[in-house]
């Protein structure tokens, strides 16, 4: 229910609450029992077993544990202790998958613990008729609390009585500059968070000013637990990349079931012992099978994680990575992303003066001007090194910031000109005085909103200075005025009506949150990149316009709306208008996440990025959500997928180019794969069918896919990204990883090692004498031509055109590859194992011929142009 229109007597009825003696004990502990404690409710976190669990709940890991079963119970059968080597392999391999699954993801959910710690720890009360300081989980609906400047807000409440009161609010509005509260404000009943003047909400801070209010809500029943409440709700969706191997898992599956169904019916046709057909069956799963690919797709992850460290992006799920890499818009919150989050004087008036830039270099007016606004504030900056920190009022510490920079410190400006008296402000007047002793002199200085200030003056050019207030308003400036005059008395008590009229007008200031100076680059490059930048933020729809079109992200024919006017559109108003709106104003959580999945229905991938509170169900909405590191708020983090350590707008270019490489090195690593079991399938299908023998053990397949794939394919995976990926458009959301032919090329190329192999295994067999002769040669052939093929992936681009050995990682794994082929080859008791056998010399010289063969197929290919990068 809300209560921000409603009267402070009306609130204080329906809580049956007294503003003078607050709640009795009794009453308090009644409410308590009926509306909880003020907490944040968690989520219940899964247990590691749990974890561990979901790791198993993949097609191509079913398969395997399948085929560990059925070769565990043919090696019971036997008599060959060795038998139980295989099963034993296979299951090892499942669980280091697992295993590797559940320490390099962290699914464990931060963002209700998050909002639970921002909660104010302790909080003043008034109950049994006196003041106390109690915990603020002890607070319930009725109590009067007081608040004063520094204090965190415990619980949303209905201001009742407030002086001067300011609070910040910008974690869960997007609005940079504190809120201005008073108890008494006319407020609409639709109004959004950021303009209801009346209450003061959980979690924010007061910066200015005192207060008595009634607590309205605790717990999940505050806006903070409503954010609390859509992060819970929102499901965690799977990147393109997990279901796009999950789909390709589904696809091994069934070719391995039906292969295996067909050979089965084969062996029985052909009188083949049962247990024969069902090692081979086993044979034929395993070489569908791509063991070594979710390890190795997690390693190519985890080594682009690095690397985007290295850029100040912190990736908290790893398949994240290839998502950003897709991301086709991206949806930004304003404050504090794409501007700095500080209030920063830009522009200067003086009366009778051109307006002009503040660059440190002013004339003796506008000198006169700043020192006068500074000397009327009551905020400060502190140094530490290089860091600066404001203190009090964002519009304040702009303006002592930039008198700072011209040389006038405001702490000498005080000892200097003395303050000797002062009114301050408050949002009836919008004006705040202050009474220095200047040259021997008592000057009033009065700053405030021009519109109040023109009434008070009575010296000055206003028409000009009304113009000037305009022009500087229009692009989003906050603007004040300040003026002065001369008094030779002072009042002990001063007020209003003594000091704040008969002034001199001296002049405007403008400032305004401005843009990153890297964020316009950005936009571009993004641009460029085919990605649609869109601001969301709860900012004013001017400032925010023109923040936006600074930046590039508003350009002619774009739309700007405010959230007042996307709740009056239907879905289908919306679906119709989404890439025509590239600036959201003063919108809601619910807001954000609405906008999110109107462009995730037109089929693209939205990353979203911001630093408050009010980000996060839009962060864990998002295909993927950028938090921001330093200003983020731990809620926004623990939403988001990633972290930019920088707060800079510009290292999402970075980590979208990472991505894009990531994802381009894990197709190349896929086809790689694939092109083996592919071949491997063909080749175990054929000889079935043609000679009703297997040509490899599957001990001999683990090996292959296992060792002498796997290093290759992570090296593949360390590629560098090509120099021109930031120029093309992202790849459809729903785009295959074999689209745009690359799909005919493994399988051709699977078909090729296959011949290569099948010939391997009859001339071993012709010129062997036996069976294991034709798997030795076959074995060497097949993990040989693998391992020098690695260097066809790396590039469209013929061998001849680019460094062929310029990848140190792949060239060092051949070499490893090759000894530990040649360890299972030529080995006494390591062969024997693997089933294989000592060859004639020249069967291994036919091998290694064979083994070059790709290369020269492939480099004609592409000499060809058969084989093309298609964007």
């Amino acid at each position: 229910m809300n209560y921000h229109d409603k009267k402070p007597e009306e609130v204080l009825k329906e809580f049956s609450c007294d503003v003078k003696t607050g709640l009795c004990t009794d009453e308090v502990l009644k409410r308590r029992s009926t509306f909880g404690e003020n907490r944040m409710q968690e989520k219940k976190k899964k247990s590691i077993a749990r974890r561990f669990l979901e790791q198993f709940m993949d097609v191509m890991i079913i398969i395997l544990l399948i085929a560990a079963v059925i070769s565990f119970i043919v090696a019971c059968t036997g008599h060959d202790p060795m038998e139980f080597l295989e099963p034993a392999l296979i299951v090892f391999i499942v669980i280091l998958n697992a295993v590797m699954g559940v320490i390099q993801e962290s699914k464990a959910e931060k963002a209700l613990d998050a909002l639970k710690n921002m909660s104010a720890p302790h909080a003043r009360v008034l109950r049994d008729n006196r003041e106390q300081i109690v915990n603020a989980w002890e607070l319930v609906p009725g109590d009067i609390i007081i608040l004063e400047a520094g204090d965190f807000v415990p619980a949303d409440a209905r201001l009742l009585k407030s002086v001067n009161l300011k609070s910040e609010e910008s974690a869960l509005t997007g609005e940079s500059v504190p809120a201005e509260k008073d108890a008494q404000a006319e407020v609409s009943e639709n109004a959004p968070i950021g303009d209801r003047h009346t209450m003061i909400f959980s979690g924010c801070s007061i910066t200015y000013g005192t207060a008595t209010a009634v607590v309205t809500g605790t717990g999940m029943h505050t806006e903070m637990g409503k954010i609390a409440n859509l992060l819970a709700g929102e499901k965690e969706s799977k990147t393109p990349l997990q279901q796009k191997l999950f789909q390709l898992g589904k696809y091994l599956g069934i070719v391995a079931l039906l292969a295996c169904a067909v050979i089965f019916g084969v062996g029985l046709y052909n009188g083949i012992d049962v247990m024969d057909i069902f090692m081979t069956a086993v044979s034929l799963a395993v070489s569908a099978i791509p063991e070594g690919l979710p390890a190795i797709v997690t390693i190519v992850l985890s080594l682009g994680v690095t690397r985007m460290v290295k850029k100040n992006a912190i990736i908290r799920r790893l398949p994240a990575v290839e998502t950003l890499g897709s991301a086709s818009v991206i949806c930004s919150d304003k404050t504090g992303t794409l501007t700095q989050n500080r209030m920063t004087l830009v522009k200067l008036y003086a009366d009778g003066k051109q307006p002009g830039e503040c660059n440190g270099n002013y004339d003796q007016e506008e000198q006169q001007l700043l020192t006068y606004a500074t000397l009327c504030c009551d905020g400060s900056i502190a140094f530490e090194g290089e860091k600066v920190t404001h203190i009090g009022d964002p519009t304040e510490t702009a303006i002592v910031f930039a008198a700072h920079q011209a040389g006038y410190k405001k702490d000498e400006l005080n000892v200097k000109y003395p303050r000797i008296a002062a009114l301050p402000f408050d949002s009836d007047r919008k004006l705040m005085s202050t009474v220095n002793v200047i040259d021997g002199k008592k000057i009033v200085i009065v700053k405030g909103a021009f519109d109040v200030m023109a009434t008070r003056c009575i010296n000055g050019d206003l028409e000009r200075a009304k113009e000037i207030n305009q022009q500087m308003s229009a692009s989003a400036l906050r603007v004040l005025a300040v003026g002065m005059k001369e008094i030779s008395e002072l009042s002990d008590q001063p007020t209003s009506e003594e000091l704040e009229n008969g002034l001199t007008f001296m002049g405007l200031v403008g400032m305004i949150d401005p843009p990153r100076p890297e964020a316009k680059k950005a936009v571009a490059v993004c641009r460029e990149a085919g990605i649609q930048p869109v601001m969301i933020t709860g900012d004013h729809i001017v400032t925010a316009s023109a923040i936006a079109r600074e930046l590039g992200i508003l350009q002619d024919g774009d739309l700007a709306i405010t959230g007042a006017e996307l709740d009056k559109m239907s879905e289908a108003e919306l679906d119709a208008a989404v890439r025509n709106i590239s600036v959201y104003a003063r919108v809601s959580p619910e807001n954000k996440i609405r906008i999110v999945k109107a462009w995730q229905k037109k089929g693209e991938v939205v990353s979203m990025t911001g630093d408050g509170v009010n980000d996060a169900p839009a962060l864990k909405a998002a295909d993927i959500g950028c938090a921001m590191g330093i200003t983020g708020t731990d809620v926004a983090k623990g939403a988001s997928d990633m972290t930019l350590t920088d707060d800079n707008f510009a290292t999402i270019v970075d980590a979208v180019e990472e991505g894009r490489s990531i994802y381009a090195n894990i197709k190349k690593v896929v086809g790689f794969l694939l092109g083996t079991n592919i071949s491997e399938i063909i080749v175990v299908f054929l000889a079935m069918i043609l000679w009703h023998q297997s040509p490899f053990l599957s001990i001999q397949l683990l090996w292959i896919n296992l060792i002498t794939d796997s290093l290759p394919a992570i090296a593949l995976g360390m590629e560098p990204p090509e120099a021109d990926v930031m120029r093309h458009k992202p790849k459809p959301k729903n785009e295959s990883l074999f689209a745009n032919g690359y799909g005919i090329q493994i399988v051709l190329q699977g078909c090729m090692f296959a011949a290569l192999t099948l010939c391997g295994f009859m001339l071993g067999k012709i010129l062997g004498g036996n069976l294991e002769s034709g798997r030795t040669l076959a074995f060497m052939v097949l993990a040989c031509s693998q391992t020098v093929h690695a260097y066809n992936m790396r590039s469209e681009k013929s061998l001849l055109k680019i460094k062929a050995l310029g990848n140190k990682t792949l060239n060092l794994v051949t070499v490893i590859s090759v000894l530990l082929i040649a360890f299972v080859l030529f080995v006494p008791g390591v062969n024997a194992v693997f089933g294989m056998t000592y060859l004639p010399y020249y069967c291994y010289l036919i091998g290694l011929g064979f083994t070059f063969v790709p290369v020269l197929l492939m480099e004609a290919a592409k000499r060809l142009g058969l084989i093309k990068n298609k964007n």
